[in-house]
């Protein structure tokens, strides 16, 4: 079962990371400062919206256990209550967005890079809402076992991104010339493009779920208790994708070529980790429906099952990244200082990799159970506490630069990794429940 939906939720990953990856590739062959720009913006952008989509991520339990006890109801009240939240969520990052380039001011970022990463960051507001529409979407689906339609909306956007690149970046198809601002709109288009897409493909899995409105899914007090289970999933993607950014962040105060060999590794590092993330997430799903189910031992077969499926991908990428570092920094560009400072970068990635998969799949694991709180805690610890001192340390204090950054970053992921494996060993050993929203259920 894990297996089976496993290997499509990880591809629909690959795809929605391969958009990010084409981005940074196209872009990278206009300049530097436009490569780093890309950077900048795209932490500026994930540094507000990842939280609500992990407040999002709550679905995952809370569908996939009404899927495992036959509840429709209780996937109706889901999907429904994600769209609320949706709603909710796109006005808070609409507006937060809107001051980046003051951000990137204070944080002393290069002056060069500074206005085409706020305009970067601009041109993606049109797209939030679809943004977190479509992980609505992508996540009921997903919990449903209806992974076929997200993967067909992901492999068409991924062309329509292509050619909205071409046209904004370069100004091909008689449209303008815009750079790197040129991509952030391409993406917002294509994020349109993949809810809409997503919508009629898996028309007719959802319209049970969205047809009729209840009244039920607007009330405060099952809104709350989602809210209870999804602000700590938030906070640890907050948490972990906000120690990245501000690794960035340091990078940035060293130039334009270490931040944009900074971005290049960070975006290779990311493609692999989507494999571990897509494991993670059919993880969560199976282990949500074994809990809706009453199974307890098929939930913790398929913990071990995700966790040694991610672990043992990162190893192969490990060797990958600590062998052959160069090749791989000159597929994102042909200046030889970025892909210079890029092969510094991918052997350490390659030091955190394994630790990485281990993280992310007992993440998962964890929250197919609704257990978000304490892992939330040994994230702060591990990546907060540890992880980002030693990066400032390493990189400033002893001046190694952004490899000191990155050691840091290494030393902080294998202490996340170690601590929530301990945590799924302790929380799996006890009796695993149902999770319940109000007195009518999920």
């Amino acid at each position: 079962m894990l297996v089976r939906l496993a290997a499509p939720v990880t591809l629909v990953q690959v795809g929605l990371m391969s958009m990010g990856a084409l981005d940074t590739i196209m872009v990278g062959r206009v300049s530097a400062a436009d490569l780093a720009a890309v950077a900048i913006g795209n932490l500026y952008f994930f540094g507000v919206a990842v939280f609500g989509m992990g407040v999002l991520l709550a679905l995952d339990p809370v569908i996939a256990q009404s899927v495992g006890a036959n509840d429709s109801a209780g996937i109706a009240r889901g999907v429904q209550r994600g769209g609320v939240l949706a709603i909710v969520l796109t006005l808070l990052a609409m507006v937060l967005l809107l001051p980046a380039a003051p951000f990137l001011t204070l944080t002393r970022q290069p002056a060069e890079v500074i206005p085409v990463a706020a305009g970067y960051a601009r041109g993606l507001i049109p797209g939030v809402f679809a943004f977190y529409a479509f992980v609505v979407l992508r996540q009921s689906l997903q919990a449903m076992g209806r992974v076929r339609p997200i993967v067909l909306t992901v492999l068409a956007a991924n062309v329509v991104n292509f050619f909205l690149n071409w046209g904004l970046i370069f100004g091909k198809f008689g449209l303008p010339r815009l750079g790197a601002v040129g991509s952030a709109w391409a993406t917002s288009l294509s994020r349109w493009f993949m809810l809409v897409v997503l919508v009629g493909v898996g028309w007719s899995a959802l319209k049970p779920a969205l047809r009729p409105l209840r009244r039920d899914s607007l009330s405060l007090r099952p809104l709350i208790h989602f809210l209870r289970i999804g602000v700590p999933i938030g906070a640890q993607q907050w948490l972990e994708f906000g120690v990245f950014g501000a690794a960035g962040l340091l990078v940035g105060l060293m130039g334009t070529v270490p931040v944009a060999g900074h971005q290049v590794a960070l975006q290779l590092a990311a493609i692999t980790f989507m494999i571990p993330v897509g494991v993670a997430q059919a993880t969560s799903v199976v282990v949500g429906q074994a809990v809706g189910r009453g199974d307890p031992h098929g939930a913790r077969r398929a913990v071990g099952a995700g966790m040694i499926a991610a672990a043992g991908f990162m190893t192969v990428t490990a060797v990958m990244f600590l062998t052959v570092p160069m090749p791989l920094a000159r597929l994102f560009s042909t200046d030889p200082a970025v892909v210079a400072a890029t092969a510094l970068l991918l052997p350490i990635a390659g030091v955190f990799q394994v630790f990485d998969g281990i993280q992310v799949a007992a993440a998962g694991a964890l929250r197919g159970v609704g257990d978000t709180r304490v892992p939330m805690i040994l994230i702060l610890l591990g990546f907060w506490v540890v992880g980002l001192p030693v990066s400032v340390g390493l990189g400033f204090g002893l001046g190694l630069g952004s490899q000191g950054v990155w050691w840091g970053l290494a030393i902080g992921i294998g202490v996340v990794g170690i601590l929530l494996l301990f945590r799924v060993r302790r929380r799996f050993g006890r009796e695993l429940r149902r999770l319940v929203m109000d007195e009518h259920g999920l």
